[in-house]
């Protein structure tokens, strides 16, 4: 007699043998990813995992926030913790190439301490730091972390992601650091907008220390934000006179990382958000016009 054998769906099979416990099916999903490039939709996980649409959402977004996956417009793909245990930088190590002699011009030009740094979930991590004799004075060091809301580097790259994206990463609650922290989720959605508007710029003074002032850009791609540059000093540097040259860095770093791609992008991002792309240099009488100053003196 011949014996009738059926094949079986994967899926379906999976689905009557999940997993009981959290870890099992923290695994299964992250086993899903095949590579440090793969990025999959939620729908794409559950049918891979065979697990319910509604627990394998629950889990995914354990994982973002533990920063084992990572969340973006496109899809979900590995994050910074997953990719560090592969040996792999996430693309930081092509960032700081791009970036490199970006910062030393800033640096140099400037006397003030530059930065690069990625975003993190809430925090943001610095990649580079090159500061010469102000370096001591700004407290912040190449692998260490700071809020995003209360640094011109976090709201630069925050100002362009979507607001949901943006509430789900720092939570009902942001915390004040300073007199000047931005305390409230409505406030800061505020400043990302104004973010937005000036073409990308962030300023902060005194909400992450006092004392320490800092303009940013981002350096961004088709798919968002990937990094920022910043200048920082004390608090009453004149960083008006310094935001081109920030924003000019952030476009010129993006180019390099995104060739042919980062002005459409860039322009596609501003469409959008009701803004332009920056221009290589701004007069005088552009820069007043971006920068508007409330009563304190601060600019928002």
């Amino acid at each position: 007699m011949t014996e009738v054998r059926t094949v079986e769906d994967p899926a379906a099979s999976a689905r009557r043998e999940s997993p009981p416990s959290m870890i099992e099916r923290m695994t299964l999903i992250l086993d899903a990813f095949n590579g440090p490039s793969a990025r999959l939709t939620l729908e794409d996980v559950a049918r891979r995992t065979g697990l319910p649409r509604s627990t394998a959402h629950r889990i995914l977004d354990q994982l973002v926030r533990q920063r084992w996956l990572a969340h973006h417009a496109f899809g979900y793909g590995l994050g910074r913790r997953a990719l560090g245990l592969g040996g792999r930088d996430g693309g930081h190590g092509k960032i700081r190439e791009a970036a490199a002699p970006l910062l030393h011009g800033l640096q140099v030009t400037t006397g003030l301490v530059a930065h690069l740094a990625v975003l993190d979930g809430a925090e943001v991590y610095y990649l580079d730091k090159l500061g010469g004799r102000l370096a001591t004075s700004v407290p912040s060091r190449v692998g260490g972390r700071a809020p995003a809301h209360c640094t011109a580097l976090g709201k630069a790259m925050l100002a362009w992601l979507e607001p949901e994206r943006v509430d789900a990463l720092l939570g009902p609650e942001i915390t004040r650091f300073t007199d000047r922290t931005i305390g409230e989720l409505g406030t800061l959605h505020q400043e990302l907008h104004r973010v937005r508007q000036r073409r990308g710029l962030a300023f902060e003074r005194g909400e992450s220390y006092p004392g320490i002032a800092c303009v940013a850009a981002a350096l961004r791609g088709a798919e968002g934000p990937v990094a920022g540059i910043s200048l920082a000093g004390d608090i009453r540097a004149p960083l008006e006179n310094v935001a081109p040259l920030v924003v000019t860095a952030a476009r010129e770093a993006s180019q390099i990382l995104f060739p042919g791609s980062g002005s459409a992008a860039s322009g596609t991002r501003a469409r959008r958000r009701g803004g332009a792309a920056a221009p290589a240099t701004w007069s005088p009488e552009t820069m007043n016009r971006l920068l508007a100053v409330d009563g304190r003196g601060d600019w928002m």
